[in-house]
């Protein structure tokens, strides 16, 4: 018996020891404020174990098997939606198809100018390649900060750090964001692409709702569009992409995500079980289906998990805008009372979005936030 357990404390023990040597290196990763970039800057050929995925997922199969190359995500052209009426009921259609089986899809002739996509792009990378000294004024866990920069938004919650470096600029409460706050450096740049980014997640809830078969303006008036966050994703080269993610599965805690890319690639989508890419296509943006408007829509739409691979090549460059609804003061969404069939009860129950977020980010696992909100 004594054998027994002197074996049992000599693993409890191997394994506090464990969990302490990976706190102290997060905690001196983190308190370097340089980020995944700066490992890069040193020089490592090998990446360090906190970014490491766990031994069972590594002994699954590569993050590239069971692939789909052969599907195209769809692609939807928006150019003279506003003046042409068949124009605009062949795209809603297109819409409806996507986000009913697909959850993402990509879309053209947008109305954001292609330079501005690009200097955005730049302004993003000009951020993250600045003087450490003046990037580290940014850096920060405080999710109430309207701009900060950090890496890997749950580095001491989840089971490996995210190989991405990431400036966040939230406008969720209402008063609290000014132009000053962003970095001189990406500023006016930054105003003018979320401004564009926003009148773009306008028109796609019209379109979004439309494809519902509800007045055009009803996923607006319900505030859907209202609160939104933009982060601008920096994923430096990894000398060992396959023993890491950039961002590793999971679903959006928002409404709708729209997100432009550089030509690098690398975002992956989970289709009828089996990994697709999306790859980069000239002068267009991606569209995904949030966890919030899988709720609304009373499961027509389908919010997809998704992923970020990392890369020999880099640094990749992202821009993702969530439309995340009212955050502050609380209001309560849920299914729509007219998407629900006759007779029977809402698939969802009801949901506060600061309530969801804070969830979404405290579940174990990577469970899809939605399925806690289920009615029982």
């Amino acid at each position: 018996m004594s054998i027994i357990d002197n074996t049992t404390k000599l693993q409890l023990q191997a394994e506090i020891d464990e969990c302490l040597d990976r706190l102290r290196e997060l905690e001196a990763f983190d308190n370097t404020k340089a980020g995944v970039k700066g490992l890069v800057d040193a020089g490592v050929i090998k990446i360090p174990k906190i970014f490491v995925r766990p031994l069972d997922e590594l002994s699954q199969k590569n993050p590239n098997s069971c692939l789909r190359r052969n599907v195209q995500v769809p692609v939807i052209d928006l150019g003279g939606i506003g003046s042409c009426v068949k124009k605009r009921k062949e795209v809603v259609d297109e819409i409806k198809l996507a986000s009913m089986t697909w959850g993402f899809f990509q879309v053209v002739n947008h109305g954001i100018p292609v330079q501005l996509m690009d200097q955005m792009i730049d302004g993003v990378r000009k951020f993250h390649e600045q003087d450490l000294e003046l990037k580290k004024e940014y850096y920060s866990h405080d999710h109430m900060k309207t701009v900060r920069y950090d890496s890997s938004i749950d580095l001491y919650r989840s089971r490996f750090a995210k190989w991405r470096d990431t400036l966040n600029i939230s406008l969720l409460v209402p008063g609290k964001f000014h132009p000053d706050h962003l970095p001189p450096i990406c500023r006016d740049i930054t105003m003018n692409y979320m401004n564009e980014a926003t009148k773009l997640g306008d028109s796609l809830f019209d379109l979004l709702s439309e494809a519902l078969g509800l007045q055009i303006d009803q996923l607006r008036s319900m505030e859907c569009a209202s609160g939104r966050k933009f982060v601008g994703h920096y994923y430096p080269a990894c000398p060992e992409p396959e023993l890491t993610l950039g961002a590793n599965k999971h679903t959006d805690p928002s409404f709708l995500t729209i997100l432009l890319q550089d030509s690098i690639g690398g975002l992956q989508f989970l289709h009828d079980n089996q990994w697709t890419d999306i790859p980069p296509l000239a002068g267009s943006l991606v569209v995904n289906i949030g966890d919030l408007l899988q709720i609304v829509s009373n499961n027509i739409y389908k919010s997809a998990e998704h992923r970020v691979l990392a890369n020999h090549a880099g640094p990749r460059i992202s821009v993702a805008s969530f439309f995340t609804g009212v955050v502050e003061p609380d209001k309560v969404y849920g299914p729509i009372k007219e998407l629900i069939p006759q007779g029977n009860p809402a698939i969802y129950k009801e949901f506060v979005v600061r309530d969801y977020i804070k969830r979404f980010y405290s579940r174990s696992g990577e469970m899809s936030g939605v399925e806690s909100y289920k009615q029982s």
